[in-house]
């Protein structure tokens, strides 16, 4: 059924944007679908639940995928409902820093910027590092060299090789960015479908040829730590230590939510279809994502040596079991759904920047950073930035070695912290500020008070597991890189930003913007 987004909808929103003092420069044209379908493509169990599958098995076998992921995507879940409340009533571009900005102050905006920034710039890289690591497994054999020895190296192998090919994918992914909101939304509403179909073929066809299923695998605790689990963990006889390990994978996968905020100026009725796409996108992604995980674990030909193969696992399994045909149709599937996952993040990520750099964020750049193109109605130069950054991470990711470890699964895991950070500010901001002056009442879709608040709180415990997890051995330096991040942020702040950043606009600056945003949107052809 076409959705109902009249002129009085529209003006409705562009009033709320209007009062919160910005333009509508940003083409809104993204239905409540299509902000749910950005999400679920970032989010994407077919790019974190395939590439970090290992994670599950390798600390508590089959325990992992049954139990593990519903714990994890449940710490994921209470993020999603305490989010989606905020959303509904401040639904702008670049959502986190607002919230953060109008309900806890600049400095905790300012905060929660650099923080999401950071995240979204280093997950883009890591999402696309694991597509090339993807493609290499699924497909490298196929344009791979074949040496003296018969012997095939596939393609890409050298980290020279991994990297040109992350730089062409994520320029790729840029150009679609660049030429407008409904070339992206239409990949984007298409890898939504195409995440549900392709999941349903690998689970199906991981049930049907499995050699034997043993249901009790998925709620069965065996301790594949250590050279048993490939060497992913470190040897450890704590079992509660290594469960939480497993969290790893579902916590990572489940995240990237925010992108249907992001996207609020560029989505029809925001105020309850960005909420509904928050929540949906992490409900859908979790179910299915459970289905999809647990098929994988059941279909293990032997759960010793499939922990001991590491990160090839899967392939192992798909490749023992399953006709090379059908083998070749799920990885292409899976292929192009991780593609359009990181082309689902240049999205928000751009968005973020373009938000920030409207409030002069940026120490240098903002006014070109916060351009949006007349032709596209997309903020161009914040997509290209955002798509240059990411690309200098994955050279030094690619290039840095630490202890012989190259530095990229230690960034992979300050992201994680970086993201749930950039998320639990502005929920620890909005828990104090419900039902003050600074938000008398909440937006169109809302939990009552009590609740909402109580999932907050849960929201904050999640990120103290988190925390943890993402600094445990092997990833002490984590929280070393966290840490200094915090420490040079807090430099920053009291020697320039506190006196040179004014925040969002409020007050009587809203009112002072009205010529402003009249001149914006008809710069850009807004009626």
């Amino acid at each position: 059924m076409a959705e109902n987004y009249d002129d009085k909808a529209q003006h409705d929103d562009m009033k709320v944007l209007h009062g919160m003092g910005y333009a509508q420069e940003l083409s809104r044209s993204m239905s409540k679908f299509s902000n749910f379908a950005i999400s679920f493509s970032i989010i994407c169990i077919l790019s974190g639940g395939i590439n970090s599958f290992a994670q599950a098995i390798s600390s508590v076998g089959g325990a992992g995928a049954g139990i593990g992921w519903i714990v994890g995507c449940a710490l994921s879940g209470m993020f999603a409902l305490a989010m989606a409340q905020i959303a509904s009533a401040f639904p702008t571009a670049g959502g986190l820093y607002h919230w953060s900005s109008i309900l806890g102050g600049r400095f905790l905006g300012w905060l929660t910027a650099w923080l999401n920034l950071l995240g979204l710039i280093t997950v883009l890289g890591a999402i696309n590092i694991g597509t090339a690591y993807f493609f290499q497994g699924a497909f490298g054999a196929m344009f791979g060299t074949v040496g003296a020895d018969g012997a095939i190296t596939p393609f890409p192998n050298s980290d020279m090789e991994i990297v040109g090919f992350v730089a062409v994918i994520t320029i790729i992914q840029a150009i679609f960015n660049h030429v407008g909101i409904k070339a992206t939304t239409f990949l984007t509403d298409i890898s939504g479908y195409l995440i549900f179909a392709t999941t349903a073929v690998l689970v199906i066809a991981c049930l049907w040829f499995a050699p034997a299923i043993d249901i009790s695998r998925l709620w069965t605790f065996t301790n594949y730590s250590g050279d048993a689990g490939g060497g992913i963990f470190p040897q450890s006889d704590n079992m509660g230590y290594l469960f939480l390990l497993c969290l790893l994978l579902p916590v990572y996968t489940i995240t990237g939510y925010d992108a249907s905020a992001h996207t609020s100026e560029e989505t029809k009725n925001a105020a309850m279809s960005v909420p509904q796409g928050i929540v949906s996108a992490v409900l859908w992604s979790s179910l299915v994502g459970w289905v999809m995980i647990c098929a994988i674990m059941l279909a293990v030909p032997d759960m010793a040596a499939g922990a001991a193969q590491g990160g090839l696992v899967f392939f192992k399994t798909v490749e023992a079991i399953m006709p090379s045909s059908l083998m070749l149709v799920i990885y292409l599937g899976i292929f192009i759904a991780q593609l359009i996952c990181g082309l689902a993040t240049v999205t928000s990520a751009s968005r973020m920047l373009f938000a920030f750099s409207r409030d002069d964020g940026m120490p240098v750049g903002s006014k070109a950073l916060a351009t949006v193109s007349p032709k596209y109605r997309t903020p161009v130069n914040a997509i290209w930035t955002a798509t240059v950054l990411s690309i200098l991470y994955v050279v030094l990711a690619m290039s840095i070695k630490l202890a012989g470890t190259s530095i990229y699964f230690i960034v992979v895991n300050s992201t994680l912290v970086f993201l749930f950070l950039s998320f639990t500010v502005p929920l620890i901001a909005g828990m104090f500020a419900y039902g003050t002056s600074k938000w008398p009442t909440p937006g169109p879709w809302a939990m009552s008070g009590g609740l909402y608040k109580l999932v907050t709180v849960l929201s904050v415990v999640g990120m103290g597991v988190i925390l943890f997890i993402a600094v445990a051995p092997p990833n002490g330096r984590v929280l070393y890189i966290v840490a200094g991040f915090i420490a040079l942020a807090m430099v920053l702040w009291f020697a320039v930003e506190n006196r040179r950043f004014e925040g969002p606009p409020t007050g009587e600056k809203i009112a002072a913007r009205k010529a402003a945003i009249a001149a914006a949107e008809a710069a850009v052809g807004q009626k």
